[in-house]
C-alpha cells in the first residue's frame, strides 16, 4: 500500500477523470420509443453527438451483430457486444427501441432476444453517448435504468470499471465477436486474474496472469482514465496496483483495455487527428508471450513461437479437429490399433513413445509408478493400455489417458514428456527438432529381425505340415465344437476355450454372486495358475435358443473389440450341452450404478465429467470405430463398469445389433431397459446408432445428478428426472439438480445442455457420438437446445 502522500497525488488524476466523464455525458444523442435499425438499409445504427461512436448493427462471421463501435476512425473498432451467445444474427433482424421501453432484437423465425433488463420499468429514452455508454434512462430523464458499462464484454472505456465478480470475456476471433475461451476475471478477493473460458473448472493451476493482490478485497475495481492509466482501486478511494504508469499521448486520443483473441489483455490508444488513416496501436500489455494463454491451442495441442508469431500445433499422430479454428484442439489422425502388452520390455512393436522436451500440461494423472529416470517412466507407459502420454517431472511420472488440456512448451520448464503414437503415424509432419524418440531405433531393428525370421520360419513351418497333412490327414479333420456353435466363430475372435469343469473350480462351484442381469448371472473367479480375478457370466439355460443368439452374438462382438472404455472377454465355454459361460475381466468398483446412487460413494463433480467422457469415448468407439458398426441398445449404469482407477468400462453386449457396412438402420423387436430405451422404438420407427445417444443422454443426467431417473419418493415435478432437468434448465435453477458446492455452473449447464441434445424426441436432431464427445472436451460449441418432448407434437 502506498504512503498517505501518494495518496494524495494519485487521486488528482481520479478526480480529473470523474470531471471529465461527467462532462463527456451531458453529451449524448436521444433515441425514442418505435425506433428501429436493419443490418442493412441507410441507416443501421444510432450516433453519439459528436459521431465518435455508434450503437447498432456491424457484420460480423456469419451475418451481423449488435453493439457499439467506434465510428470516428478509418478502423471500425468494436468495444462491447450485445448477447454474444446467440451470434449471428440473420440480416432480417431488427433492432427495436419498443414502444414499452424495452430494447430488443427481432429475428425472422419469430425469436426475440432481450438486451436490456430495466426490470420490468419500461425506459423512455436511449441514449447513446461520446463515452461510449448507451444509456435507457426513467421517465424524468435522469434516472439510469440500464446501460453497457455495467455489462462490459471484452472491452473496458475510458471511465468505465471491473467490479468485484465481473469479467472480460475474449471473441472466438477478430471478425466473430461470440464468446471466446479466454476471460479477465475482477474476483471479490481483490485479485485480477487471468483463466482460460473453456467450461472446466478453474483454480489457482489454471490462472495465467494474475495481479497479486488477493488479499485487498472485496472491494476492489479495474479502471481507466483518460491519460491511459490502468489501474486497481480499493473501495473507490485507494490505488492499489498500477498496470500502467499513463502518461501517454492525450491530445485527439482515445483509449480502451481489451482481452484480445490470444487472451492477453492490452491497453490500445486510438489518434483521431487523421481519421483517414489507421492510427490505433497498443502501448502496453500484460505479457509479451504470444503463448502465454492457457487453451489457446485446444486439447492435444501446444503453441510455439515462430518469428515471434504464434503457432499451433498437434501431438505426433494428431491434426486439428478445424484447421481454420486452433482453439477447436487436435484429434487423432488414424484409429487407434488393439493394445496387446507383451510380457517383455520391448512393450508393444507396433508402438513406441515420442519425447516432448520442456513441458507441462493440465495434470489428471491416474497412476504413479515408481520411475527413476525417463526411460523408466516412458517404458511405463508403454506397457499399459490405459496410458496414452506420460510427464516425468524429475521426481514424480505421471500417467495420464488424453485429451491433454492447457499444454505449454517452454525453455524453462525441466519436464519431459511421453505421448504414446503407432509406428505408421510417426510420419505426420511433426516439428522434428521438438519430438524425438527413444524407442524407434530398438523397435525397427526388433522388427526387421522378427520379420526376417518369420520368413525362414514360415518357409519350413509349410514343408513340414505338407508332409504332416499327407501322413496325417485325418488329425486335421475339424472337431465338432457344439450343435449351435460356428468353428469359425472361435478362431476369428482367438479367445482361450475354457471347459465347463475349469469354470466350475475357478468360481468354488459358482458361489459368489456379482450380479445378474435379464440372460445370465456372473459369478467371481480366480485364475490360479496368475492368480488373476475374473467375472464368469453364466447365461441361463431356460433360454435355451435366445441364450445361444446372445451367447454368439457376445462372442462376435466383445471378442473382436479392444477399447480402454470396454470390458474385455478373456474366454467362453461351450463343452457342457447347452451351458454358454462367458469370462471377462473383472472390475474391482462394480457398476456405476453401485457407486452412483450409494450417498457414501457419490462420486465427485471432476469424477462424474471424467465417467460420462469415458462412456462417451466407449460408445464413439462401438459406432465409428470398430470394423462393423454396433449397436449396444442396452446404455445404462447397471452396464457400465469401474475399475480401480475409476475408470469406466461398457460391458454386457447381449443385446448389442451389429450394423453391415452398407447398413445404417435396421428394424427389430424392442430392446433394453426402461426408461432408457429411445421413443423410436415404441414408434416402430428405423433403429440407428442414435438409440445409445439417447440412453447416454438419460445416463448422463444420472451422473451429473446422482440420483435415479425415476424417484416415486420425490415430488411429482421432480420424480422423472429428464422432465425436471428441462424445467430447471428453462428456469435457470440448474443448481437444484447438484446441491453441490464445488460443481462449476458453466460445465454444469454446457453438460445438461449435451444431455438435453442427446435426448431430444425425434432422432435427427441427436448429434452423433463423435460431435458428443467434441462437446464434452470442451471443443466445439454447443447451441441452445430445444424441449426434447417438441417432436411429441409431429408424431
Amino acid at each position: 500500500m502506498a504512503n498517505s502522500s501518494s495518496h494524495v497525488a494519485s487521486f488528482v488524476p481520479f478526480v480529473f477523470t470523474i470531471f471529465l466523464i461527467f462532462n463527456i455525458a451531458k453529451a449524448q444523442s436521444n433515441v425514442t420509443r418505435g425506433s428501429s435499425l436493419r443490418p442493412t438499409g441507410a441507416t443501421t445504427s444510432w450516433l453519439s453527438p459528436s459521431g465518435l461512436y455508434a450503437f447498432g448493427f456491424y457484420p460480423q462471421t456469419g451475418g451481423y451483430a449488435v453493439g457499439i463501435y467506434i465510428a470516428g476512425i478509418a478502423e471500425r473498432t468494436v468495444v462491447w457486444t450485445a448477447s454474444r451467445e446467440t451470434l449471428p444474427l440473420s440480416n432480417n433482424a431488427t433492432l427495436r427501441f419498443t414502444t414499452d421501453g424495452r430494447l430488443v432484437v427481432d429475428q425472422p423465425q419469430g425469436q426475440q432476444i432481450s438486451i436490456s433488463d430495466t426490470r420490468g420499468i419500461g425506459a423512455t429514452v436511449a441514449s447513446m453517448q461520446d463515452s461510449g455508454n448507451f444509456v435507457l434512462y426513467d421517465s424524468d430523464r435522469r434516472t439510469i435504468l440500464w446501460q453497457s458499462f455495467d455489462h462490459p464484454t471484452d472491452t473496458l472505456l475510458v471511465g468505465q470499471r471491473l467490479v468485484p465478480r465481473q469479467a472480460l470475456l475474449s471473441c472466438v476471433s477478430e471478425t466473430d465477436h461470440s464468446i471466446g475461451i479466454f476471460k479477465l476475471s475482477m474476483q471479490s478477493d481483490g485479485n485480477l486474474v487471468q483463466y482460460p473460458n473453456l467450461g472446466f473448472p478453474n483454480g489457482p493451476s489454471t490462472a495465467y496472469w494474475a495481479s497479486g493482490t488477493f488479499d485487498k478485497g472485496p472491494n476492489v475495481t479495474l479502471n481507466l482514465d483518460s491519460d491511459g492509466f490502468l489501474y486497481l482501486l480499493q473501495n473507490s478511494t485507494f490505488y492499489i496496483r498500477n498496470l500502467t504508469k499513463g502518461g501517454y499521448p492525450r491530445e485527439d486520443a482515445i483509449y480502451l483495455m481489451k482481452i484480445d483473441v490470444d487472451g492477453i489483455f492490452r491497453l490500445y490508444f486510438h489518434n483521431l487527428s487523421n481519421t483517414s488513416q489507421n492510427e490505433s496501436s497498443f502501448i502496453w500489455a500484460s505479457s509479451t508471450d504470444k503463448c502465454r494463454g492457457l487453451g489457446l491451442c485446444g486439447v492435444n495441442g501446444y503453441c510455439a513461437l515462430m518469428n515471434e508469431a504464434a503457432r499451433c500445433r498437434c501431438l505426433p499422430g494428431f491434426d486439428f479437429v478445424n484447421p481454420e479454428s486452433w482453439s477447436s484442439g487436435c484429434k487423432r489422425n488414424y484409429t487407434a490399433e488393439t493394445c496387446k502388452i507383451q510380457d517383455g520390455n520391448e512393450g508393444n512393436l507396433s508402438q513406441m513413445m515420442t519425447t516432448l522436451k520442456n513441458s507441462r500440461w493440465e495434470d489428471t494423472a491416474y497412476a504413479l509408478p515408481k520411475a527413476s529416470n525417463q526411460q523408466e517412466c516412458s517404458l511405463a507407459c508403454m506397457k499399459d493400455c490405459n496410458c496414452e502420454a506420460a510427464l516425468f517431472t524429475g521426481d514424480s511420472c505421471r500417467l495420464q489417458k488424453l485429451p491433454l488440456r492447457y499444454m505449454q512448451v517452454r525453455e524453462n520448464e525441466p519436464n519431459v514428456g511421453f505421448i504414446k503414437v503407432y509406428l505408421s503415424s510417426v510420419s505426420n509432419g511433426s516439428d522434428p527438432t521438438i519430438y524425438t524418440s527413444i524407442e524407434v531405433k530398438k523397435v525397427r531393428q526388433v522388427m526387421f529381425f522378427v520379420i526376417g525370421v518369420s520368413i525362414i520360419s514360415f518357409a519350413i513351418l509349410i514343408l513340414l505340415l505338407s508332409g504332416v497333412i499327407m501322413w496325417r490327414s485325418h488329425v486335421w479333420a475339424y472337431k465338432k465344437i457344439s450343435e449351435h456353435v460356428n468353428v469359425q466363430l472361435f478362431e476369428d475372435v482367438g479367445l482361450r476355450a475354457f471347459s465347463y469343469a475349469e469354470l466350475e473350480k475357478i468360481t468354488d462351484g459358482f458361489k459368489e454372486e456379482l450380479g445378474r442381469g435379464s440372460f445370465g448371472i456372473v459369478y467371481k473367479g480366480i485364475i490360479e495358475s496368475s492368480m488373476k480375478i475374473v467375472a464368469v457370466k453364466k447365461l441361463k439355460q431356460e433360454l435355451a435358443q435366445e441364450g445361444e443368439r446372445e451367447f454368439q452374438t457376445e462372442m462376435k462382438v466383445i471378442g473382436r473389440t479392444h477399447h480402454r472404455n470396454l470390458t474385455r472377454l478373456l474366454g467362453y465355454c461351450c463343452d457342457h450341452g447347452p451351458e454358454r459361460l462367458l469370462v471377462f475381466e473383472y472390475m474391482t468398483k462394480g457398476s456405476l450404478a453401485d457407486i452412483l446412487f450409494d450417498p457414501k460413494s457419490k462420486p465427485s463433480w471432476s469424477e462424474r465429467i471424467r465417467i460420462a467422457l469415458d462412456i462417451a469415448h466407449g460408445i464413439f468407439y462401438l459406432h465409428e470405430e470398430c470394423e462393423t458398426p454396433i449397436i449396444h441398445c442396452d446404455i445404462k449404469p447397471q452396464n457400465i463398469l469401474m475399475d480401480e482407477y475409476g475408470n469406466a468400462k461398457i460391458s454386457d453386449f447381449g443385446l448389442a445389433k451389429l450394423l453391415e457396412h452398407d447398413q445404417t438402420k435396421t428394424s427389430t423387436l424392442i430392446r433394453g431397459t426402461r426408461g432408457y430405451v429411445a421413443p423410436e422404438w415404441h414408434k416402430k420407427l428405423p433403429i440407428t446408432v442414435k438409440v445409445d445417444v439417447y440412453s447416454f443422454g438419460i445416463v448422463l443426467f444420472e451422473i451429473l445428478c446422482c440420483r435415479r431417473k425415476l424417484d416415486n419418493n420425490l415430488p411429482s415435478d421432480e420424480a422423472i428426472l429428464q422432465d425436471w432437468v428441462y424445467e430447471c434448465y428453462e428456469t435457470n435453477e440448474l443448481f437444484k439438480l447438484v446441491n453441490d458446492a464445488d460443481v462449476d455452473r458453466k460445465t454444469l449447464e454446457r453438460m445438461i445442455k449435451i444431455g438435453l441434445w442427446c435426448t431430444q424426441e425425434d432422432p435427427s436432431l441427436r448429434p452423433s457420438m463423435k460431435i458428443v464427445v467434441l462437446m464434452l472436451e470442451g471443443t466445439v460449441k454447443i447451441p441452445v437446445p430445444p424441449n426434447p418432448t417438441s417432436f411429441l407434437s409431429v408424431i
